[in-house]
């Protein structure tokens, strides 16, 4: 399959926010292990309705509802290995068809952040980090005790199904730990996706205490790579990455931080307060960033905020 360019002649791109806290808003319940890719096989209406709303707040990429299905994850809830392909597959095609709506109707009032005619929707496939499926927090601290190779095999198996639904890119995202950065790069070699490596990040190191400068270089000269960055993280963290990401792999750069709140994985709630602030995306474009959104605690409002900033 022909994909176009990821960034193309289109310049920064404005990502969606996040996927779990818009569901949240319409009602959905997310409290199985599964989280938002429950909904794949339940409510897939509500994932495409998501999508939509992010669409209508100037999101001109969407990252899919697949960062926390995988094989192992769908077969503890009885679902086969068939049927899982099918709903990896799905969470493309369900951006994709958000997309080809995206144009049909009359837009609400708030929905100022349209994309333009001419810049095209692209769809990222998400592929969360190991941890992501153990349902326990541990993405935010990495180090599992697998090997690269471990988790290479991991990894793979979900990214050739996703790959047969044709996404644009793999959103490799949410990655605590560079070791697992390496698996997560090496397995998607020889899907023919190209991939943005994403880290989640506390000041200047990942979740599992590495440099970022160390982290970025497994980026370096990678030609399937094409964006680094971070998300996941407080904003004023992003700050710092950005120059780091842009200085270590002279690639585009990605970035998506959560709100500024604190995930408590023991009691399943966001604690603290929000401190995301849209005209940040500036700052971060100045520095490098082309790929600029929001993750967890970020809706609609504030992606149409990161686009009338970027507009300016």
């Amino acid at each position: 399959m022909s994909r176009p360019p990821l960034l193309g002649a289109h310049g920064t791109l404005v990502l969606d926010g996040g996927l779990s806290n818009q569901l949240a808003a319409q009602g959905c319940d997310l409290s199985d292990e599964l989280w938002s890719a429950r909904l794949l096989a339940d409510a897939p209406e509500q994932i495409e309705a998501a999508h939509t709303a992010y669409l209508r707040a100037g999101a001109q990429v969407l990252i899919t509802a697949s960062y926390q299905a995988t094989f192992e994850g769908f077969a503890r809830r009885g679902i086969g290995r068939t049927e899982a392909s099918a709903l990896l597959r799905r969470s493309v095609e369900l951006a994709r068809r958000a997309a080809a709506g995206a144009g049909a109707g009359e837009p609400p009032a708030e929905a100022a952040g349209e994309p333009a005619a001419g810049s095209p929707v692209r769809v990222a496939a998400s592929v969360g980090p190991y941890g992501a499926m153990l349902a326990d927090g541990s993405e935010y601290r990495g180090r599992y005790g697998r090997s690269v190779r471990e988790l290479e095999r991991f990894h793979r198996p979900r990214m050739e199904a996703l790959a047969e639904a044709g996404p644009d890119v793999f959103a490799l995202e949410t990655v605590p730990d560079a070791d697992e950065a390496e698996a997560m790069v090496r397995a998607a070699e020889g899907t023919g996706v190209p991939v943005w490596l994403s880290y989640t990040v506390a000041g200047e190191r990942t979740r599992a205490g590495q440099s970022l400068a160390e982290a970025f270089a497994v980026a370096a000269g990678r030609d399937q790579v094409v964006a680094v960055g971070v998300n996941c993280c407080a904003p004023p963290d992003a700050d710092r990455a950005v120059e780091i990401a842009a200085a270590t792999t002279g690639k585009p750069v990605v970035v998506y931080p959560n709100s500024g709140e604190r995930w408590d994985a023991d009691g399943r709630r966001w604690a603290g307060g929000p401190v995301f602030e849209p005209g940040r995306a500036v700052r971060w474009e100045a520095a490098g960033a082309r790929l600029i959104g929001g993750c967890c605690r970020v809706g609609p409002a504030g992606i149409a905020g990161i686009a009338a900033a970027l507009r300016r």
